[in-house]
């Protein structure tokens, strides 16, 4: 993660706690790539070509923001990238709401792609209030109705948790704020997960959101890493995300 989008040590540590799994969707592009071509079949191909074209392109972003394609690929990935936990959603560590890579390791998809975005402010200062904008989109394509179970086992896990304490070193504990409401987009299902983490003495908190939106099969999900005082939140671009999926899958 970049140290301007946070102000002091402390809170680069829990960007790097809360959003250190984010970035695993890239690492992961770029090693696993999918299968050999001489043993996937050309239609798995044609499927995971399509998931990767409903990804927003910089064109569809909304003005301001760019992709970081170079930070987080947006090649198929062919998941899963290991093996499953035994731990479903529903049941997993209260703090592992806070990282993307829990649908991965607790409900692997079919297949998921990726990619980065951000929005630099204005002025960069660690006094400032506007961190800007960074987080990612991505993609994953589940079996026929295994979408919908998710779905919920991550709603059933939000409402578990609405308040819990990470540990980020041996020094240093947050206390996590957990809300939960339904995104402002017209989908199968939705929901938006805001976490409020406040570090000791830190009078102002910072807050991560996901929200989910499942089309079909597919779960799109937006993160929006950690920020003080956001100026925008993942509603900034999930209309222009649902919007390029659609278009994309449309025919």
């Amino acid at each position: 993660m970049r140290a301007r989008h946070v102000a002091g040590a402390v809170a680069v540590a829990a960007v790097a706690v809360l959003g250190a799994a984010a970035c695993s969707a890239g690492s992961q592009a770029g090693s696993q790539a999918g299968p050999p071509s001489s043993t996937a079949p050309s239609a798995s191909a044609s499927a995971r070509d399509r998931l990767r074209g409903g990804l927003l392109t910089q064109a569809q972003l909304p003005q301001g923001f760019h992709l970081l394609t170079a930070e987080i690929n947006s090649t198929t990935t062919a998941a899963p990238h290991g093996p499953a936990s035994t731990v479903p959603i529903a049941s997993m560590p209260c703090s592992e709401l806070g990282v993307e890579s829990f649908m991965t390791h607790h409900a692997p998809p079919l297949e998921d792609v990726a990619v980065g975005m951000e929005q630099v402010p204005e002025q960069i200062s660690e006094q400032a209030d506007d961190y800007g904008w960074f987080g990612q989109e991505a993609l994953d394509r589940y079996a026929p109705g295994r979408a919908a179970e998710v779905m919920d086992a991550i709603r059933a896990a939000a409402q578990r948790c609405p308040s819990y304490a990470n540990a980020l070193d041996s020094s240093t504990t947050t206390q996590e704020t957990v809300s939960v409401t339904a995104a402002d987009v017209p989908a199968d299902d939705s929901l938006v997960l805001r976490i409020a983490s406040a570090l000791p003495d830190d009078p102002e908190p910072y807050v991560s959101e996901q929200a989910f939106i499942r089309e079909g099969d597919v779960i799109l999900m937006v993160q929006k890493l950690v920020a003080k005082k956001p100026r925008a939140g993942v509603e900034a671009v999930l209309p222009a995300a649902v919007a390029a999926y659609r278009a994309a899958t449309a025919h």
